[in-house]
C-alpha cells in the first residue's frame, strides 16, 4: 500500500494538473467582493463570495488575487467608469483564470473586469431599497412634513472637520438678509464602513431633543462616489423617512442621487446649497410677513379713516340734532315765557284792583274822612278815647275837629 500512496504535494500536483486540463481558459465570474486589501508590493488580495438571496448567508467562497501590473490598470479603469473605488461589498463581473497551487491551494486570478455590471448592480440594489420603502409605506413620509415658516433652528449632522460643514456655516451666518440661525452640530462619520451606524446614532440624539429644532441638515463635502454607499442603505433611509423633523440632504454630489436624497424632505446638491435653501425659505417667510404687515397697516388706515369719517358725520348729526333740540327748547321757553308774562300781568292787574279797593276802603274809614263828615276824635295823652271808662275827673283831653282841635278838662262824668 505504501508504494501506491501519494504525498500531499503529489496529490495537490495532480489536482493542479486536473484543473488546468479541465478548466484551461478564463471565465467571466459574477460575485461579491470581500476583504479587499492591497499589500506593499501592489498586489490586491480579496475573497469572492456568493450569498443566498433569501437568507443572505454565504453559500460559496473563493480566494482571489489581482497582480500589481493588472490591478493598477483595472482599478483606475473601474473607478473612472463607476465613480468609485474597487473595494469590499461590490457586486462585480470579473474575468478570472482558475489556479491551484500545491502550497496555497485554490484561487482565482483576475485578468479583466466589466464596470457596467457593477453600475447596474448598484442601481438595482438602490431600486430594491426604494421598492421596499415604498411597499412599507414610508418612502415619502418625510417629504409630507411641513417645513416651519420660520426655520432657523437647525440640527446639523456632519463631520466637524469637513470643509462642507464650514461652507454651510459660513453661508448660513453671513447671509445678506441678516437672518439669525441657531445651528447645532451632531458629529458623525460621513464615509466608510462605520458611517451608516454613526449617522443613525446622530439622528437618535436629535430625536431626543427634537422639540428644540425645526429641521435636520445632513451634509458632507465632495469625495469618491464609493463614499456614498452608506447613503443607499435601507436602515439609514428608513430612519430618515420616518424622522419627525424635515430632513435636508446635501452630501456633495450633483450627479449622484442616493436613496437618502430620495427619502429626504428636500435634496440640495451641496452643503452650501442646503444653506441657500434654508435662507431662501426664510426670505419667502420674511416677504410674506412684510406683505402681511403692509396689508394690516393698509386695512388699519382704511378702518381708522372710515371711523374718523363716521365720527365726523356723527358729530355733525349730533350738532344738528342739538341745534334742533335747542331750537325746540327755545321755542318752548318762549312759549312758556309769554304765557308766564300774561299770567303775571293778569295777576298783577288783579292785585292792583284789589289794592285799589283796599285803598278806597281805607280812605273811607280813615279818621280824616270821618272828621269831614262832622265827627270828632277824643284823645288823652295822644291815645284815642273809645270809652267813658277811659276818663276820670281832672283828665285833660284833646278834641279834634275837621278843621282843628281844642283842649278841655273833665269836671264831671
Amino acid at each position: 500500500m505504501a508504494d501506491k500512496s501519494l504525498s500531499l504535494s503529489e496529490l495537490n500536483g495532480c489536482v493542479r494538473d486536473a484543473i488546468q486540463q479541465a478548466l484551461p481558459e478564463t471565465y467571466w465570474l459574477r460575485a461579491e467582493t470581500s476583504d479587499v486589501r492591497r499589500n506593499r508590493n501592489g498586489h490586491c488580495y480579496l475573497e469572492f463570495i456568493e450569498k443566498n438571496a433569501i437568507t443572505d448567508s454565504i453559500i460559496a467562497k473563493a480566494r482571489g488575487v489581482i497582480w500589481s501590473n493588472v490591478y493598477e490598470m483595472l482599478s483606475q479603469y473601474f473607478e473612472k467608469e463607476t465613480g468609485q473605488q474597487f473595494t469590499t461589498g461590490l457586486n462585480v463581473l470579473v474575468r478570472v483564470s482558475i489556479e491551484f497551487h500545491e502550497l496555497y491551494g485554490y484561487s482565482l486570478t483576475v485578468v479583466d473586469i466589466d464596470p457596467t455590471f457593477t453600475l447596474g448592480e448598484i442601481a438595482r440594489n438602490r431600486q430594491l431599497v426604494i421598492n421596499r420603502l415604498e411597499q412599507e409605506g414610508v418612502l415619502t413620509l418625510n417629504k409630507e412634513l411641513i417645513l416651519p415658516e420660520i426655520t432657523n433652528r437647525i440640527a446639523v449632522i456632519s463631520s466637524p472637520t469637513a470643509a462642507g460643514y464650514e461652507d454651510f456655516m459660513h453661508q448660513l451666518n453671513k447671509n445678506r438678509s441678516g437672518f439669525k440661525f441657531y445651528a447645532k452640530l451632531f458629529p458623525a462619520i460621513m464615509q466608510g464602513d462605520r458611517s451608516e451606524a454613526s449617522i443613525i446614532a446622530a439622528l437618535e440624539r436629535i430625536f431626543v431633543n427634537s422639540e428644540h429644532f425645526d429641521a435636520v441638515a445632513i451634509i458632507r463635502g465632495g469625495g469618491a462616489s464609493a463614499d456614498l454607499n452608506c447613503f443607499d442603505s435601507y436602515l439609514l433611509a428608513n430612519n430618515i423617512a420616518q424622522f419627525p423633523l424635515p430632513v435636508i440632504s446635501g452630501i456633495g454630489h450633483e450627479r449622484d442621487v442616493t436613496v437618502t436624497d430620495i427619502v429626504s424632505h428636500t435634496r440640495a446638491k451641496t452643503p452650501t446649497a442646503v444653506a441657500e435653501f434654508i435662507i431662501e425659505h426664510m426670505s419667502v417667510t420674511a416677504t410674506e410677513l412684510i406683505d402681511l404687515q403692509d396689508r394690516i397697516i393698509s386695512v388699519s388706515e382704511s378702518v381708522i379713516l372710515k371711523e374718523k369719517n363716521d365720527l365726523l358725520l356723527a358729530s355733525k348729526e349730533v350738532v344738528h340734532g342739538a341745534k334742533m333740540l335747542l331750537q325746540r327748547e327755545f321755542a318752548t321757553v318762549d312759549k312758556y315765557s309769554s304765557t308766564m308774562k300774561h299770567q303775571i300781568k293778569q295777576s298783577l292787574q288783579s292785585h292792583y284792583h284789589h289794592l285799589e279797593n283796599r285803598e278806597q276802603y281805607i280812605n273811607m274809614v280813615s279818621p280824616d274822612n270821618i272828621l269831614k263828615r262832622g265827627y270828632t276824635l277824643t284823645l288823652k295823652g295822644g291815645a284815642f278815647v273809645t270809652s267813658v271808662d277811659d276818663l276820670k275827673v281832672g283828665d285833660k283831653i284833646e278834641t279834634r275837629f275837621k278843621d282843628g282841635s281844642s283842649e278841655s278838662e273833665i269836671t264831671k262824668l
